[in-house]
């Protein structure tokens, strides 16, 4: 049997433009590859961008710091029975900032170690008067809301307020050789308000006043028997003077 001409003709005329064809659909394929991995890539591009931004802007937003300062501890008694004469101490710890969107307001928050300390005096049975030092060490928790606006680029003023957690963390019962005893709490409340100047964006002064909200420690003056001759309670207010640095 023989192939007619005209058939192997028509078979490659066939066979040409199904090539043919098959080189559009692979060319669409490529050029559609290209365009989608053109289009991924811009996409990538203005992702990671966005995502450098908003990260900038966290940044810029939340500060990290270390503050130290001193204090002079305003001890009141409730009654006559006891006195104290102040004395400076100290605090230290890291602390945070959060800037708000709203211009001029912003939180800080602080992890402080702080020492106080007094000399408490008191009159005896023999009427003599002794007198005994007293230290409190407590972990405190500042949370302060800021409301600050600039001078200039070099300065920016700023007033805070806001509450305090104190967690006793040294000696609670002092008792003495006359049978007084001063017994702090083991753990307290308080309040901050307070001013301050930002320098060069870093550097921080700021002084407050800390006022403590319900008695600090109870006291009781020598016992004869089972009979308390005095009782008494405190509140330990202090005015504190810090500086601080912002990374």
């Amino acid at each position: 049997m023989t192939t007619q001409p005209g058939g192997l003709s028509a078979w490659l005329h066939l066979w040409t433009n199904a090539m043919k064809k098959s080189l559009v659909a692979a060319g669409i394929i490529v050029a559609l590859g290209v365009v989608w991995t053109g289009g991924a890539w811009y996409t990538g591009k203005q992702l990671e961008g966005r995502i450098a931004d908003m990260v900038q802007q966290a940044n810029a937003q939340v500060k990290f710091g270390l503050k130290g300062g001193l204090n002079v501890t305003n001890m009141s008694f409730s009654k006559d029975v006891f006195d104290a004469s102040n004395k400076t101490g100290f605090f230290v710890g890291p602390m945070v900032k959060i800037t708000l969107p709203v211009v001029g307001l912003s939180f800080d928050a602080a992890a402080l170690y702080d020492q106080k300390e007094a000399d408490v005096k008191y009159q005896g049975t023999d009427n003599s008067y002794f007198k005994e030092n007293v230290k409190q060490k407590s972990l405190n928790i500042p949370v302060n809301v800021r409301y600050g606006w600039g001078l200039s680029s070099v300065a920016n003023i700023f007033l805070f307020a806001g509450p305090q957690w104190g967690i006793n963390v040294g000696d609670k019962n002092f008792k003495w050789d006359t049978g007084s005893s001063y017994s702090l709490k083991k753990s307290n409340f308080s309040v901050n308000v307070g001013a301050g100047v930002t320098l060069l964006s870093h550097v921080q002064l700021s002084a407050n006043y800390n006022i403590a909200c319900g008695k600090t420690a109870d006291a009781s003056l020598e016992k004869v028997g089972e009979t308390v001759l005095g009782s008494d309670r405190s509140r330990n207010n202090s005015w504190q003077i810090a500086l601080g640095y912002w990374f």
